[in-house]
């Protein structure tokens, strides 16, 4: 069993426009900034390598990627659709959502999950973009933002601006944290062992939870943050933890930097 604990920040990545995803890949972490922009870090000592332009990108609001395919995949959700990068060949692809994409994440099968939040459903595709199925979410699940599928195929999600949540496979609720325990999560991590991080917006820090749910700890408090965590990548092999840290201001989003985290 692996239980992290208290996070220590060991570097903090360059501040700039706000961060909408961060992801890692083949020994370099990917960090999605501005409307378009991509910048590419080295994993080892945080140097810049590169910076790319997402062809089309119209409103980006996460990031994912696939270890097997080498590519990345970003959520552009005024464009209903996935933008895909296969890193090797530098080359972007995209599909059709044809719904309003929040957040993604991969799954053991490599496929990409899509929470839309509006119709309440996760769509699940195929690394090039064919909709593979779709699940509607219990109706307690409200605008959900995020979700995660588990190696046991539930899903995990973080939904309304104050639950987190369990859902099993064919999409029936099975346990969840609501009022109270959150203030705007907003984005997830799942461990090897299905230990559940949380993106806890607005009261300024990353929560631990067990596999079932319960508290086990902060593992970034408000005090290691400038700003607000908005978005999260766990590299469990290398355990570091991506926190985007984003500046809230006057009702805009205006900067952002990465804070990587041991745990």
């Amino acid at each position: 069993m692996s239980v992290f604990p208290v996070g220590q920040i060991v570097h903090t990545l360059p501040e700039g426009e706000p961060v909408w995803g961060v992801t890692s890949l083949a020994g370099e972490i990917f960090l999605l900034k501005g409307r378009d922009q991509i910048e590419v870090y080295d994993v080892i000592n945080y140097s810049l390598l590169r910076r790319l332009s997402v062809p089309n990108s119209r409103s980006p609001t996460d990031m994912t990627s696939c270890a097997r395919d080498l590519c990345t995949y970003i959520c552009d959700r005024t464009g209903e659709c996935v933008h895909r990068l296969d890193v090797q060949a530098s080359a972007f692809t995209r599909w059709s959502v044809e719904d309003r994409p929040d957040r993604l994440s991969m799954n053991a099968s490599h496929n990409v999950l899509v929470t839309c939040d509006a119709v309440c459903k996760i769509k699940e595709f195929s690394s090039h973009g064919d909709l593979l199925r779709e699940l509607t979410l219990p109706a307690n699940v409200i605008n959900p933002c995020h979700a995660i599928q588990t190696r046991q195929n539930e899903f995990v999600i973080c939904h309304g601006g104050w639950g987190v949540c369990k859902i099993s496979a064919d999409g029936r609720y099975q346990q969840g944290l609501g009022h109270g325990q959150y203030d705007g999560p907003a984005h997830l991590a799942v461990d090897n062992y299905e230990f559940v991080f949380v993106a806890d917006v607005n009261n300024r820090r990353v929560k631990l939870l067990s596999p079932t749910l319960g508290h086990v700890r902060d593992v970034a408090s408000r005090d290691q943050l400038k700003w607000r965590p908005w978005r999260l990548c766990l590299d469990v092999q290398r355990r570091r933890l991506y926190v985007a840290d984003n500046e809230w201001k006057e009702g805009n989003w205006t900067s952002g930097r990465v804070v990587v985290f041991s745990v």
